[in-house]
């Protein structure tokens, strides 16, 4: 692998150093604006706002925005399409919008100033990574309503990089490019960025001998054991960057060289974490639900969002001379978070367990599924290319065992045949939740189960 030298560099390093002080003097100044801005121009702020009791003029400190109303996922879908957006349509250049898989897409807008802003942070995210302006980044995130394509291009193309647009799929064809193109950094899922390590080898292709040097990977939860699953693989510095449609989209936070949290960028937003049950701001490093408000946010102000996601915040001093706090890596959502007899799992706990397992590869899914009032949880792993068909049935009895051990949680477990585990070309499905589903025959894969561990 071809590791980076630590030593760091910074793309606007008067921003990245200020002191804690003239960060706090900047966020609170930049909160007051964002307030008045959303009261003044959003009605559903301002009836938030009223059915608390405040005003933006009630925020004389940056604690005081504890006594401000959150903003979920359910306030956009509420609102839809325009009805947060603080400036008039004709003002917004840019709409992304989710699935909408549940219900409603959310719908995300952005001006000209949002768009300059966005790819300046994420050229600091990714040159804080250790992008250079001098790499070839081949993007692998998917180009559309989906932030991380056009996010991480303009990041790049900022920076000063040669910029690859590929989105995700035709995985052979990235592959040859990135060998004849000579890619040096790639940007992805970490689960399609290890779908494209196994194509390369059923191409006969080693990219641990490509130009490939670092991998900025987000979008969806990863572990440890991922991280080196990748550079294992794909020969290169694995980084974490996180982001979420709602607040900007990729580039909201990053790991530096030292990889000890993700500096979250706090003269554009401003992190708290709160107790997921009281909703209670908690103290610096203690664990609870992400919340962010966006700072210099035009179009689209987010005033306490919550993500879900369940880490801490450290500002404690980081080594690469970064003062923005840093958000340790994120370990679940409190809305992924399952329930089994009693027992709280989230999967990335399961992941972290499993991932590395001798026998076995990262690609899993886990399956919940309902029995009379008890929800009930099922593993499906695939086995390493290596391993012999009589062994199956001991590897899933030996994952059974680490997972009751590692976690508390009795489950059955599956171990299929190599390739039956549905490949990725984005963000990796993970839980199959059969509890409301109507048909309840079981997750399909290309081949059956060959052994399973009760």
């Amino acid at each position: 692998m071809n590791v980076i030298s630590p030593q760091p560099w910074m793309l606007h390093p008067d921003d990245e150093t200020m002191s804690r002080d003239a960060l706090a003097a900047l966020q609170l100044n930049r909160l007051r604006g964002t307030l008045t801005r959303a009261y003044e121009n959003v009605p559903h702020y301002r009836r938030a706002f009223d059915a608390r009791g405040v005003t933006p003029a009630d925020l004389t400190d940056l604690s005081d925005l504890r006594h401000f109303p959150f903003t979920g996922k359910s306030d956009l879908r509420d609102n839809y399409p325009y009805g947060l957006f603080a400036v008039p349509r004709r003002e917004v250049v840019r709409v992304h919008a989710s699935s909408g898989t549940t219900g409603k897409p959310t719908v995300v807008g952005y001006t000209a100033g949002d768009l300059d802003c966005w790819a300046d942070l994420m050229a600091r995210s990714m040159a804080t990574a250790g992008v250079r302006p001098d790499d070839v980044v081949h993007n692998s995130y998917g180009y559309g309503l989906f932030t991380g394509g056009l996010g991480a291009h303009a990041g790049a193309e900022r920076l000063g990089c040669a910029v690859v647009p590929m989105s995700g799929g035709n995985t052979e064809r990235q592959i040859s490019l990135i060998m004849d193109l000579e890619a040096t950094a790639l940007c992805a899922t970490p689960s399609y960025a290890l779908n494209m390590a196994e194509v390369a080898d059923s191409m006969g292709i080693d990219l641990r001998r490509s130009p490939l040097r670092i991998g900025l990977f987000g979008a969806e939860p990863w572990s440890e054991g991922m991280r080196a699953q990748l550079e294992e693989r794909l020969g290169v510095r694995a980084n974490d960057v996180y982001g979420l449609s709602e607040i900007m989209g990729p580039g909201v936070a990053v790991e530096c060289p030292q990889r000890c949290g993700l500096h979250g960028w706090e003269d554009h937003f401003l992190f708290e974490v709160v107790d997921p049950e009281t909703l209670e701001p908690l103290p610096m490093g203690s664990a609870g639900e992400l919340v962010i408000t966006t700072l210099t946010k035009e179009a689209l102000p987010m005033i306490r969002y919550r993500t879900r996601d369940i880490t801490r915040l450290s500002d404690e001093p980081c080594a690469c001379g970064r003062t923005h706090v840093r958000i340790m890596r994120v370990t679940g959502r409190n809305d992924d978070m399952l329930i089994i007899r009693g027992v709280n799992v989230y999967p990335s706990q399961i992941e972290a367990v499993m991932v590395g397992f001798p026998g076995t590869t990262p690609h899993y899914q886990l399956i919940v599924d309902r029995e009379g009032v008890l929800d009930t949880l099922s593993v499906q792993v695939e086995a390493a290319p290596d391993l012999a068909a009589e062994g199956y049935s001991k590897v899933a009895a030996d994952v059974r065992h680490h997972i009751k051990s590692m976690i508390g949680v009795t489950c059955g477990v599956t171990v299929l045949r190599p390739g039956d585990v549905p490949r990725s070309q984005g963000k990796a499905v993970r839980v199959r939740d059969l509890r409301r589903a109507p048909d309840r025959q079981g997750p399909g894969s290309r081949g059956a189960p060959v052994s399973n561990a009760p």
